[in-house]
């Protein structure tokens, strides 16, 4: 029997891999869940923010998710299927993606028979609705026509007025959604998922810009074991980090630094002197929790303007301790 099938979609920063993990922690007993994960980043980091979770998690990194659509994705996908033989698939596309060439891949002859597309849900950060950047982005619109269920998340730092403004443009949007919600933290409700999916209406669903360019690895001199990757594309740009396990961090200075680099997400699994742990966030604002151990550390940064490696390189390594 197809076994259901669900985007979670959102701009950067709206809580996917927040909202995900919670969705994972209240699972039905007995059903095995997968995710495929799209990043607009090289280096992978969200398969680690998931590793816990007891999911079968797969990644597919290093641009936009539609513009990989093809054989990675279908990689990925095929290899979940076979490992997990899933009950239900989350898939979480890249904040800077197109969902228009998932769904597509979704609906091939390949795999008719083997999953059912099921409601998509969006999560939208009340605080960005004011923001051109964003609401002017081709991204962010079509992720919303493509959600089933559009969720304001995040509202325990919006002002009444910013949870007012997401339910009035909300409840304008058409076709009309078949759920509105408003929630925190990333708190999903599992019945949410049942909603009945509609045929999404897309602006224009291949208009955007679909070039990336990776500078691949550049790997320090007298440190081999310490590897910068560099991308970008859409407007955006991310630096990225793969360290091994043995650097140890200071986790109050990767926070400072994190939150003082003025981009508009970073994330990290890092070994810090108090054990692993988790960085999640983007705008100044930062979330960390422990973490299992990853065979090696990792960080990523995203930003809407060229980023000065050779300073947030320094950066970077003042927080090491070990």
């Amino acid at each position: 029997m197809p076994f259901p099938t669900h985007l979670i979609l959102g701009f950067l920063g709206a809580g996917k891999t927040t909202a995900i993990r919670d969705l994972l922690t209240r699972k039905p007993a007995g059903e095995t869940w997968a995710v495929l994960v799209n990043e607009f980043g090289e280096v992978g980091i969200d398969g680690q923010l998931l590793a816990d979770t007891g999911a079968f998690v797969r990644e597919v990194p290093g641009g936009c998710m539609c513009c990989v659509a093809g054989l990675p994705m279908q990689m990925g996908l095929n290899m979940l299927i076979r490992e997990a033989r899933p009950d239900r698939l989350l898939i979480e596309p890249t904040g800077l993606g197109h969902p228009a060439r998932i769904i597509e891949t979704l609906q091939n002859e390949f795999y008719q028979d083997v999953l059912s597309i099921g409601a998509s849900i969006g999560l939208v950060d009340p605080r960005r609705l004011d923001e051109p950047r964003v609401t002017g982005n081709v991204h962010f619109r079509d992720q919303v026509a493509a959600a089933d269920v559009l969720v304001a998340n995040k509202t325990d730092l919006c002002t009444p007025q910013q949870i007012r403004a997401f339910w009035q443009w909300a409840e304008a949007l058409t076709p009309a959604k078949q759920r509105l919600a408003q929630t925190r933290q990333g708190r999903l409700e599992l019945a949410w998922l049942d909603a009945a999916p509609q045929v999404p209406h897309f602006e224009s669903p291949h208009a955007h810009d679909h070039r990336h360019e990776s500078s691949g690895v550049v790997d320090d001199g007298a440190d081999s074991a310490w590897q910068m990757r560099e991308n970008h594309g859409q407007g955006y740009f991310s630096l990225g980090w793969r360290m091994a396990a043995d650097y140890r961090f200071d986790a109050d200075a990767v926070v400072t630094w994190l939150t003082g680099t003025g981009c508009a997400r970073y994330k990290a699994v890092l070994n810090t002197v108090e054990g692993w742990f988790a960085f999640n966030g983007g705008d100044g604002a930062i979330s960390r929790y422990p973490t299992a151990p990853a065979a090696d550390n990792r960080l990523e940064l995203i930003a809407d303007t060229p980023l000065d490696a050779t300073c947030l390189e320094s950066g970077l390594r003042d927080t090491v301790r070990g």
